[in-house]
């Protein structure tokens, strides 16, 4: 396309003239535009057609996301179209893909309704991932104003107040995921949270999919749970939770089970990602009503999060999390099962725990985020990680993360509570020789090997899981990795 169909149509009798325009024509290509501080701003990564030139691309994500439609409308002339149009202003190649481009886009503050991300969604992601004349579209970043933060109310506990509560500091806190998930009756679903949080464990939990089935109705499930953490803090004398999954068929059922896990004296309640926006932060001001921990499984989220041409980046998920009001996010191990390239998890978890997000292209962060006292969320590591990888994941991620060993507890050669304990002895001889000024990622195996010399499950644990690691390539890394400096 020459310099002119990037040009806007500046001649009102011709720009509302009936007829199709190119988008850059229509004015959501504006290259010279500063973006305000009340800016919504969005990055894209876009895969134009054949014969679209990336402006053009840009501008019709930007036209498409807004305001416009694919013919000119005379209606635009009833609005303050110029301010509502979103405008693309910066279009750059992605390093090493010469198909692929970054679209930055501003959007006026005015588009979006206040605290509700449902709007937000709707309109950023709500059309433009089926258009045409792009092969792929895949959101990876946005800048929220602080004037738009403050209009939502964010996690109900936050890290500071947890801890508080759970009288837990200093080191992370270590959960394991009910295994196997699904089929257990509620008196041998409890049996196997007694055991584990006896063992030195401070959380268990259900997984995304345990609900309320034929073999275990949900109300069974709470109360036997609750009574294995009533019992698990009268023998260990510390706090303890199970995190109950109140994520059913409808926001009243939800709201039931939520009660029911109150009455208990539950600390804490679960919900899955796919019961959608509203409905968690309709549960979020619930939790927050009631002095209850929220905990977020994204249950989900690598339909449209893993792959690296199309889709929404995980870390737009987690701000938008983060603004809905959650207190727990699964966030990535880098080490297990699950995908996650180890700096770009980090940057997951800078989203969650950072009071002010900086710019760090390698860890996929592309604006500076400032959440203006929001609360932080703990971010969860969870998925094929055991006691032997203890020093990396404390390396990794410091002190502010749930550790969960799901399989890494219940499937321990001599029962779930030595699995329980092995863990805890790893987490905190790792921790007390970091604290003691050792190198842990280097030293870790040596660390855990001393301590696993008195602590017999914790050698058990070494023994079984040793070689166990899940080495494979990531699909959504960095298209920022750093470059040594000349010495």
């Amino acid at each position: 396309m020459g310099a002119s169909g990037h040009t806007q149509q500046m001649d009102i009798s011709k720009r509302y003239t009936a007829g199709v325009l190119k988008y850059a024509q229509m004015g959501y290509w504006q290259p010279a535009y500063e973006p305000k501080e009340s800016d919504v701003l969005a990055l894209f990564r876009i895969t134009p057609q054949e014969g679209v030139d990336p402006e053009e691309a840009a501008a019709a994500v930007a036209g498409e996301s807004s305001t416009a439609t694919w013919t000119v409308v005379w209606t635009d002339r009833l609005t303050a179209c110029e301010n509502y149009r979103a405008k693309a202003y910066k279009v750059e190649p992605v390093p090493n893909n010469p198909l692929q481009y970054f679209a930055w886009i501003a959007y006026e503050l005015d588009l979006f309704e206040e605290g509700s991300i449902a709007n937000l969604t709707a309109s950023i992601i709500g059309n433009v991932f089926s258009f045409k004349p792009l092969k792929a579209a895949r959101l990876e970043d946005m800048r929220l104003p602080l004037a738009y933060v403050k209009t939502f109310r964010g996690p109900p506990t936050g890290i500071v107040v947890e801890r508080e509560r759970l009288d837990k500091f200093g080191r992370p806190l270590l959960g394991a995921t009910t295994k196997p998930k699904l089929g257990l009756s509620g008196k041998n679903y409890g049996r196997v949270v007694y055991e584990a949080l006896k063992g030195g464990l401070d959380f268990v939990k259900d997984d995304e999919n345990i609900n309320s089935q034929a073999f275990m109705h949900w109300r069974d499930r709470f109360l036997y749970c609750m009574e294995a953490v009533n019992r698990a803090a009268a023998a260990t004398g510390e706090i303890k939770g199970h995190y109950l999954n109140v994520t059913a068929g409808t926001m009243e059922e939800m709201y039931q089970r939520a009660e029911f896990a109150r009455e208990l004296a539950s600390v804490i309640v679960m919900v899955d990602l796919v019961v959608g926006w509203t409905a968690i932060q309709s549960l979020s001001n619930w939790c927050r009503d009631n002095d209850m921990i929220l905990h977020m499984h994204r249950a989900g989220h690598g339909t449209y999060t893993r792959q690296k041409s199309h889709g929404v980046s995980f870390r737009v998920i987690a701000k938008w999390l983060r603004l809905a009001g959650v207190d727990h996010l699964h966030a990535g191990t880098a080490v297990g099962k699950l995908e996650g390239d180890p700096m770009t998890v980090q940057g997951y978890y800078a989203v969650c725990r950072e009071s002010v997000t900086p710019v760090e292209l390698p860890r996929g962060l592309f604006f500076r985020q400032d959440w203006g006292g929001m609360r932080k969320v703990m971010p969860v590591a969870s998925g094929g990680i055991h006691a032997g990888q203890m020093h990396q994941l404390l390396d990794l991620f410091g002190d502010d993360v749930v550790l969960q060993f799901g399989g890494g507890t219940i499937g321990h050669p001599m029962g779930i509570q030595a699995g329980a304990t092995a863990n805890r002895v790893a987490l905190e001889a790792t921790v007390l020789a970091r604290n003691e000024g050792r190198d842990i990622r280097h030293e870790g195996p040596d660390i855990l090997a001393s301590a696993a010399r008195h602590c017999k499950p914790l050698q058990a644990a070494l023994d079984t899981w040793k070689d166990v690691t899940f080495n494979y390539a990531s699909t959504d890394t960095s298209d920022f990795v750093p470059t040594p400096s000349v010495s």
